[in-house]
């Protein structure tokens, strides 16, 4: 039986998460956990986190799971959640600046809303559903109609430095990149555990991806 693994660095709703992975995934042992071991060893590997930026890479350095985290993005297929997505980049304005592991080339950003007339409507943190345009194929994109929505919270958003790096776009204030994804990594601004039907799907898909992608 395969363990998928959510990580638990105390900066999210873990058991959202890990209740939605064990809804798609029957044959699967599904185990939320801060031991360095159980995820060294784990057959796929959830990143999630809500919060800061800061406070997330902190606990990650204290409860000494860098290591683990590094073996698992070397090794088996892993998706990154909000804060799991912002954290593969190089460096974030979040927490006075922070840096990040540096999967992904590029830099993470505050929204900065429009002033007058153009800013109404637009509120931050950027929360509730949007639409998630493709902006490349992934198998954890297959069988999820393009602009699908799904659910968002949050202040800050990436910026890669490439466009094959980018998976999924979304608009508000500016168009942003909302899924990232590099050989077995995928990452998602969005939260799939709480997006219904098309976020349980995606999470199907990345119980049965073998980690492989191509973006050519």
């Amino acid at each position: 039986m395969q363990q998928i693994v959510v990580v638990d660095f105390g900066t999210g709703n873990l058991h959202s998460v890990s209740k939605a992975l064990q809804h798609v995934a029957d044959n699967a042992s599904v185990v939320v956990s801060r031991d360095a071991d159980t995820i060294g060893n784990a057959d796929r590997v959830v990143l999630p986190g809500q919060g800061a930026m800061g406070s997330w890479l902190a606990a990650m350095s204290r409860l000494g799971l860098g290591e683990a985290v590094a073996r698992a993005l070397d090794n088996v297929p892993v998706l990154g959640i909000c804060l799991g997505m912002q954290a593969m980049l190089d460096h974030s304005d979040e927490d006075g600046g922070v840096e990040g592991l540096s999967i992904i080339d590029g830099t993470v950003t505050r929204f900065i809303r429009p002033a007058g007339d153009a800013g109404r409507g637009f509120k931050i943190p950027h929360m509730g559903w949007n639409r998630v345009h493709q902006a490349r194929c992934h198998p954890l994109w297959n069988d999820i109609e393009d602009g699908s929505r799904f659910y968002f919270v949050h202040s800050y958003y990436a910026n890669p430095v490439r466009k094959v790096d980018i998976v999924g776009t979304t608009d508000y204030i500016l168009p942003f990149t909302s899924a990232i994804a590099q050989a077995n990594m995928f990452a998602t601004q969005f939260h799939p555990e709480k997006s219904h039907t098309q976020g349980l799907k995606l999470l199907t898909n990345f119980v049965t991806w073998n980690g492989s992608y191509d973006p050519d």
